[in-house]
Order: structure tokens, then C-alpha cells, then sequence
């Protein structure tokens, strides 16, 4: 019986649609568990008052931080399934994404690199959600996503993207999966930041 699984798992290797170990579904996995409760622990059991304090004018209170996090989880998501995926692969190009499985997490997380959030997730720009409405939306594209990297026979490391910032460059599929986390998690320790300001109600 061990003999004929791996009979099977050799042929999935050679037509290709084995595209990815178990250790880099795990890895994955587990990044996006981790970020995923790092969010819902700094979220947790906040007053109307916590979730909308702002420290300054220009600042993002948590409530719009949640919101970003809620709206890019899908748009990211959905640039590695409808765009990144659907162009024709260019595996030429995986020397430039050699080495950021274990980098892309943590480049997300310098907050000393500041950005500004395309139209479509720039909470500014929208009505600011209730806490329910942020957690459930990222609950639900996180389990999407999650479920995704578990089980998706594409090509993603011989699909790679330039992301904007050019210290970033240029991502395989599966980086840019790792990137949804690392976004949870630049936006998770500005909403610490929030929860740090001297003025941020105590309930």
C-alpha cells in the first residue's frame, strides 16, 4: 500500500500538478493561523470608544486599521488568483524571488517604511465598519485563503509579480500568500500602536 501512494505521488510530480511540498502548505499554513490570531487577540473586547479613538487627526484609529486589514486580505487575494496566476508563467524570473519565504514576513512588518493603501482597501475612503463586520469579513477571506494554500494544484512559484515597493521586487505566487500575512501582521502592531498612546480610553 506505501508503495502504490508513492507510485501516486511520483506521477502528480511528473505532470506537474504537484506544485507545492507539504512543508511549504504547512509553513504557510501556519504563518497565516499565526497572524490571524495576533489580529483577533489585539481586537479583542474593545469599547465603541477603543475601536474609534484616533491618537491624531491623520492617524488611523483601530476600527479603520481593522477595516484595512478585513478589505486586503480578499484584494490581495484576488490579484494572485485573477491576475498573477492567469498570466502565462515566467519561471525565468524565480532567481529575483530566491531567498523571501522567510524575508517577505518580516519586510511587511518594518513600519519605519510608510505606504499608502490603494483606493479600494483605504478605509478613509469608506464607511468604517462595526468590529463584528471587520472580524467576520477577515475571518471568512482568511479561511478562504487558508484553504486555498492547502489544497491549490497551480503553478504559484513559476508565476512571479513585481509588488510597487521596489525593496519588495518581485514575488513568486507563493510569496505573495505569505505577503497576506505579512500585511495582518504590519497592521495588527499599528493597531498595538494605538492600543500604546497615553490618551487611548481605558474602556
Amino acid at each position: 500500500m506505501k508503495g502504490l501512494f508513492l507510485a501516486i505521488a511520483l506521477m502528480l510530480a511528473a505532470d506537474g500538478t504537484q506544485t507545492l511540498t507539504q512543508e511549504e502548505r504547512d509553513h504557510a499554513v501556519a504563518e497565516l493561523e499565526g497572524s490571524k490570531k495576533a489580529f483577533l487577540d489585539a481586537t479583542k473586547g474593545l469599547s465603541t470608544a477603543q475601536w474609534s479613538f484616533k491618537a491624531a487627526p491623520e492617524r488611523w484609529s483601530v476600527a479603520e486599521c481593522s477595516e484595512h486589514i478585513a478589505l486586503a486580505e480578499g484584494f490581495i487575494f484576488g490579484l494572485v488568483t485573477e491576475r498573477i496566476i492567469k498570466a502565462p508563467a515566467n519561471p525565468e524570473k524565480r532567481d529575483a524571488a530566491k531567498g523571501k519565504d522567510e524575508l517577505i514576513v518580516k519586510m511587511l512588518q518594518d513600519r519605519s517604511h510608510k505606504a499608502t493603501a490603494p483606493e479600494p482597501i483605504d478605509p478613509v475612503k469608506h464607511g468604517v465598519m462595526t468590529l463584528e463586520e471587520s472580524v467576520k469579513l477577515f475571518q471568512d477571506s482568511r479561511a478562504h485563503t487558508i484553504e486555498y494554500i492547502k489544497t491549490t494544484q497551480e503553478d504559484l512559484r513559476d508565476h512571479l509579480f513585481d509588488h510597487p515597493v521596489p525593496a519588495i521586487g518581485t514575488l513568486d505566487g507563493y510569496q505573495w500568500i505569505l505577503l497576506i500575512s505579512g500585511h495582518t501582521r504590519r497592521h495588527t502592531a499599528q493597531i498595538l500602536e494605538v492600543k500604546a498612546d497615553p490618551n487611548f480610553p481605558k474602556m
